[in-house]
């Protein structure tokens, strides 16, 4: 009897022992799990922002008014009625170094069409950026690859039926200078390769810094004044020139002007 007794007894404490062990083990798998959660974040945490520009077309100091009298640098006077330019290859520089291009980066600013003046980069990495750098213009590859779509659409207007290429920038509208009939200004200008290329890739400072967080947006404003297609470093009389259509001297000399149109008007995180 007192054999049975003993075996029951040593029986008892096995199992207790046992839930007693299983209970620090589950608890020890709990407190480990919860500490490998803290040190490893799940992937799908957000690491990217977005930046939406905004493009505001200028003459002078005043909004451009379409069919409005301006007079330019020589003294001449005008009114426009189109104004278009590529602005293409945005690129974000960072405070630190390195930089976010924008991929399929082709935009076509229309100041008739209110839209076009806005657009967005998706999937932007965080952190701080300095400035942004972008083409006026289209690049020579997309000016040889034929018809595509989105901005760079013939239908656009934007490209020349009768001579391979983009026209980079479009102003039109009239002048009581001009010697054409119906007294019309006409700047086209185009030209992609050797002497006759009139692109013009630009690096604007931002006035603050932009600041790139999960999952926001942050704005930048940039403004482009119109009057600096007939000013330095070429003063363009328009009783000399009222009518660029092809590539050339005349061509560069206002892509020349144009060039220093830009800047950042501000920056909203």
């Amino acid at each position: 009897m007192k054999t049975i007794l003993f075996y029951l007894l040593i029986a008892a404490l096995y199992f207790n022992f046992s839930a007693c062990k299983k209970e620090e083990d589950d608890h020890d798998h709990d407190h480990n799990h919860a500490d490998t959660t803290k040190k490893n974040p799940p992937a799908n945490v957000a690491t990217y922002g977005k930046v939406a520009f905004n493009f505001e077309n200028f003459a002078g100091n005043d909004t451009l008014v379409f069919n409005q009298n301006l007079i330019n640098e020589n003294g001449d006077t005008l009114k426009v009625n189109l104004l278009n330019y590529y602005v293409t290859n945005v690129i974000l520089n960072k405070t630190a170094g390195g930089i976010h291009k924008e991929k399929e980066s082709y935009h076509l600013i229309e100041h008739g069409n209110g839209a076009s003046k806005f657009f967005t980069l998706d999937s932007v990495p965080v952190g701080n950026y300095n400035s942004i750098t972008f083409t006026i213009g289209v690049d020579s590859i997309r000016n040889v690859s034929g018809i595509q779509s989105g901005a760079l659409d013939p239908a656009k207007g934007m490209f020349w039926s009768w001579n391979s290429g983009y026209i980079m920038a479009k102003l039109e509208g009239s002048s009581p200078q001009s010697s054409q009939s119906s007294k019309l200004i006409k700047y086209h200008i185009g030209g992609f390769s050797g002497a006759n290329n009139v692109l013009k890739t630009i690096t604007l400072t931002l006035p603050n810094q932009l600041d790139i967080r999960n999952n926001l947006i942050s704005t930048v404003k940039i403004k482009a004044d119109i009057m600096e297609f007939f000013k330095s470093p070429n003063t363009i009389s328009i009783a000399t020139t009222h009518t660029i259509h092809m590539p050339g001297a005349a061509a560069k000399n206002m892509a020349n002007n144009y060039a220093d149109m830009f800047n950042v008007i501000s920056v909203l995180n």
